[in-house]
């Protein structure tokens, strides 16, 4: 079984991050890659933080996924760059959008993969409380990471039941992918809904008492690192109108 945040413990591999390290980059990459927050005075910046899904990806051994985020990537900022340019009229809008939407989207949603695929629950609810969320988040969050893994794994065990019957698209019981497959999923995603519901209640996860965690949470120095890098992403975004408006920057 994949090493994901549905477990409740995991091997030791490739470079270990602090959960809250890796709430940090989720929310500067959203928030200046995604959101677009800075401008043009984040251009190269915004570049380096798209590479940091990758480098983490390749970190954790998950192989696949760094090359494939880095070539749809790395396509689609190319077009951007090169082929734009000399595009005109609806054309342009479309390409535009296009680009403009997977090289916003794909390194939030890269991060994201990383973060659900190398940490546990209990480091999740540890870093969560370790920075005083509320219970309000933090058992959504929680439940919402439980919950998307789980439904993936169903509808991949769906998908084999299907090709062993010889169903999928294009094949000549194509019509029957409706049956096979979506009311399955229904079923399987309000079951699955019903019994983390259910799990929650046994284990208290709202009882108005202070909890106490195994896990033990400490910043590496990856930790540091990243986060001196966070700090100067945020003060460049904050300083660099500052510069340009004086004048020392052209």
């Amino acid at each position: 079984m994949a090493r994901e945040i549905l477990l409740s413990k995991k091997a030791e591999q490739g470079l270990r991050l602090d959960p809250r390290t890796k709430l940090l980059l989720i929310f500067i990459i959203s928030i200046f890659v995604m959101g677009g927050t800075g401008g043009e005075a984040m251009g190269l910046i915004r570049l380096v933080l798209c590479t940091v899904p990758a480098i983490l990806l390749l970190t954790s051994k998950q192989c696949a996924k760094a090359v494939g985020y880095i070539a749809v990537f790395s396509a689609f900022y190319a077009v951007q760059i090169y082929v734009l340019p000399h595009l005109t009229g609806i054309l342009n809008f479309l390409v535009l959008f296009t680009t403009g939407f997977f090289c916003r989207i794909l390194p939030s949603v890269a991060i994201a993969a990383y973060a659900v695929k190398t940490t546990t629950v209990s480091e999740l609810i540890s870093g969560m409380e370790r920075i005083h969320m509320p219970k309000e988040v933090t058992i959504p969050l929680t439940v919402m990471f439980r919950f998307f893994p789980t439904v993936f794994q169903e509808s991949e065990a769906i998908s084999d039941a299907m090709k062993m019957r010889g169903i999928k698209l294009g094949g000549k019981k194509s019509s029957k992918i409706l049956e096979y497959k979506l009311i399955p999923m229904i079923t399987c995603s309000v079951k699955i809904g019903e019994e983390l519901s259910a799990a929650a209640i046994t284990r208290g996860l709202g009882a108005p008492v202070k909890r106490t965690n195994i896990c033990q949470l400490k910043f590496n120095f990856a930790d540091v690192v990243l986060i001196l890098f966070c700090c100067f992403v945020v003060f460049w975004a904050i300083a660099s109108p500052i510069i340009s408006a004086g004048g020392i920057l052209p």
